[in-house]
């Protein structure tokens, strides 16, 4: 049987084996919210877990607990929308991570597919700032994705928004089987924002009635692959060079003394 990353499928034996070999907890957190009429609401969910196997795999970290649902506050009139006050998502939050603290984990990485979750992660990193032996960094998916973009896709300025070229071409990559090509459409602000540098605080429904923003249609798995591919390749990058973790193959080469 193949040896699984996930907590979850570990046995507690197996664990205590398992920890031996790593500092480093990966702890995917997501949301539960509209994305459109083509995609899945636990699109942020899913595409964080997945990420997370992705770099566990090569970097031997354990995958903890996976927060499914966070603060959607912003999209809760769509139906189906799961809302975690802020209070209740640090609370949960803040309590799995000094679980894994009393069981050794120094490192842990957050792959947060949600960026409501964004302020409340940074709020529990900062608490543990003065504990210098424990390394933290968040990767906020969706807007790490625009650093590896690249060219890679075509709609201009909306490319990376809500469920968008950038978010349907990931999920065509990882879960085509739950993508709805038939649906993607193009979706424009019903207005122009004459001040998109002030953050203000409406509802997605004020500018999309489909919720989503951007253009689907444009969306490919091709295009998908190769934002994931060089995503997971600069977390895994990050995580040599600045927390000089080594990779599964160097790893396993040390043991065997190869």
């Amino acid at each position: 049987m193949p040896q699984s990353n996930y907590l979850k499928e570990m046995s507690w034996a197996a664990f205590t084996e398992r920890k031996k070999e790593t500092d480093l907890a990966i702890i995917p957190v997501g949301a539960i919210e509209p994305y459109g009429h083509h995609l899945p609401m636990g699109s942020d969910t899913l595409v964080a877990g997945r990420l997370a196997e992705l770099v566990a795999a090569r970097t031997g970290a354990v995958i903890g607990p996976v927060l499914e649902a966070g603060d959607s506050a912003m999209l809760d009139e769509f139906p189906g929308t799961i809302t975690i006050s802020p209070e209740s998502f640090k609370g949960y939050l803040n309590d799995v991570v000094n679980s894994l603290l009393k069981w050794g984990f120094k490192d842990f990485l957050f792959l947060n597919g949600h960026a409501g979750n964004v302020g409340i992660i940074s709020q529990i990193a900062y608490s543990l700032r003065e504990r210098q032996e424990i390394r933290k960094a968040q990767i906020d998916i969706w807007r790490f994705m625009k650093t590896v973009d690249q060219n890679v896709l075509q709609s201009g300025g909306l490319a990376h928004s809500h469920a968008g070229e950038a978010g349907t071409s990931v999920m065509l990559a990882l879960y085509p089987e739950l993508v709805n090509r038939e649906l993607t459409r193009s979706v424009e602000r019903k207005s122009p924002d004459a001040f998109p540098e002030i953050m203000k605080y409406g509802k997605l429904s004020d500018n999309s009635e489909w919720g989503t923003m951007g253009n689907s249609a444009l969306a490919t798995a091709e295009k998908g692959q190769l934002l994931v591919n060089r995503a997971v390749d600069r977390m895994v990058q990050f995580l040599q060079e600045e927390w000089g973790l080594k990779d599964t193959a160097q790893r396993q080469e040390a043991q065997t003394g190869e």
